[in-house]
């Protein structure tokens, strides 16, 4: 059996408008109707099998899953209502002929207006503890000379005589298929029904105009790269009266010098001496609170993780609940050392020698090869 998606010519991860206009292309290719090789018409069910398929979120999983066997014989020609059936494809030939008669909408009412993406840039710091923020978004509002209308004032729009206030204009034309009527936008009013004889000077008639708003939006605690912040109606301005779009803020975060995020963890390091490790020592870290105290437990080991609780990331949505700092220490050794260091190093040595501890250190071994020039 041929796979549905070589079928329509289109990849696996293929999105709804791409498995359509494939459809359409093929099914205008193989209709019986326009090519009479041999084999067309079967081809032309094969390619509808195979879009009724994919074109059906639930079906389409049951072939990705299983193929045809997890479809239950239910694949088979998409019917009339469907999105890939005959009057779908009428439409993609004669870019806006309906049947006999047919008519084709046109959004003559009020629209919205259209979404607009902010991308902003804060801080490591703003991101962990949020902020208020000032940012200027360039959008488009209604006209404050005419009210959006986009007439001057003491005007208003009048109906168009081209279309006789309908916004369409119809035509009919003949095609092997038979008469069918064109409904297209009119080309005097773009479809509004009416036009606008004396225009506003402000806007030109278009009943908007672009200004840099000044908005100051909320970043709550907790926020990362990609986090996406929605500002309600302050997108571009709707038309004919609709509501205006919504901003979408996306932001992204700056590194820290000394700090690194993972999740609701924070990760550091800390240099520490051989002898603050072997003795212990509380020393000052850097933490998003500020300096912190860290207690450095004797014995404590190269690239040992320290934890200072409730010094993470706090949570999106609930600021009091934080991570932790995960900090790994890492210990100096130096390079060179005096002759008394030296001198009570190789004594320690000794030392550890006459105990017979499991440690035995003497002067050719560890020490020697630690600090050695």
């Amino acid at each position: 059996m041929a796979d549905f998606y070589d079928l329509l010519g289109v990849s696996k991860d293929a999105d709804a408008d791409s498995l359509k206009r494939a459809y359409r292309r093929l099914a205008r290719k193989y209709h019986p109707d326009i090519n009479k090789d041999p084999g067309a018409e079967e081809q032309f069910k094969e390619i509808g099998r195979a879009y009724e398929v994919l074109g059906d979120p639930e079906k389409r999983a049951r072939y990705d899953q299983f193929g045809e066997a997890g479809l239950g014989g239910a694949a088979g020609m998409p019917d009339m209502g469907d999105m890939g059936g005959f009057a779908d494809l009428f439409e993609t030939f004669f870019s806006g002929f309906g049947g006999p008669g047919g008519t084709r909408t046109q959004r003559r009412g009020p629209q919205q207006g259209d979404d607009l993406r902010y991308d902003l840039t804060i801080d490591f710091q703003q991101a962990v503890f949020g902020e208020e923020k000032e940012i200027k978004v360039p959008h488009l509002e209604s006209c404050s000379s005419c009210r959006g209308t986009g007439a001057k004032s003491g005007s208003g729009p009048t109906s168009c005589n081209t279309c006789g206030g309908v916004g369409q204009v119809r035509r009919a034309t003949r095609t092997p298929f038979g008469s069918f009527t064109q409904v297209a936008e009119c080309p005097n009013c773009s479809g509004s029904g009416q036009v606008i004889s004396n225009p506003c000077g402000g806007c030109g008639g278009k009943g908007v105009q672009q200004i840099r708003k000044k908005l100051r939006i909320n970043i709550p605690a907790g926020v990362d790269t990609g986090t996406r912040l929605r500002v309600s109606g302050e997108g571009n301005a709707g038309f004919r009266g609709g509501s205006s779009g919504d901003l979408y803020v996306f932001l992204k975060v700056k590194n820290h010098p000394r700090l690194q995020r993972d999740g609701l963890t924070i990760l550091s390091e800390v240099n520490i001496s051989y002898l603050q490790a072997i003795l212990g020592d509380t020393i000052e870290v850097d933490t998003v609170d500020g300096p912190t105290s860290l207690e450095i437990p004797s014995g404590t080991q190269p690239n040992e993780v320290l934890t200072l609780e409730n010094k993470g990331i706090p949570k999106l949505g609930n600021p009091v609940a934080r991570g932790n700092q995960r900090i790994t220490v890492k210990v100096k050794l130096p390079k060179r050392i005096s002759d008394d260091e030296r001198s009570l190093l190789e004594k320690l040595a000794s030392h550890f020698s006459a105990r017979g501890s499991q440690y035995h250190y003497h002067k050719s071994g560890l020490f020697s090869r630690l600090f050695r020039q």
